[in-house]
């Protein structure tokens, strides 16, 4: 299992083929914060089995929850494991948020 910096993803975010950055925060802590990163997908994590296959086939992928422990870790493996390159931003939103990442209000969720 593989994880990206804060500063690692600022940096791949303006390479010419981003990674698709995926927020996997459960819904509450989503709502609570009120922001995510810019750019980003919303993913219901309860609902995983659901858009796997789709996110699976799309590279480079990176996912993020609320501290980047038990969700995007898990997710992560799960998508690996399908053959998808995914990695978890390393603290998650926490962190982005902390070391100054870009955000943006919530999004509508797909």
């Amino acid at each position: 299992m593989h994880a990206i910096s804060p500063e690692a993803l600022t940096k791949a975010l303006s390479d010419a083929q981003p990674p698709l950055v995926l927020d996997v925060r459960r819904a509450a802590a989503r709502t609570k914060s009120g922001r995510q990163i810019t750019g980003a997908v919303w993913r219901d994590p309860a609902l995983w089995l659901d858009w796997k296959d789709e996110i699976a086939q799309r590279a480079p992928v990176v996912l993020y929850c609320a501290h980047g422990q038990e969700i995007s870790q898990a997710l992560t493996t799960a998508l690996q494991v399908l053959g998808a390159r995914a990695v978890f931003l390393d603290g998650g939103f926490a962190a982005w948020e902390a070391g100054g990442g870009t955000c943006e209000p919530l999004q509508p969720t797909a």
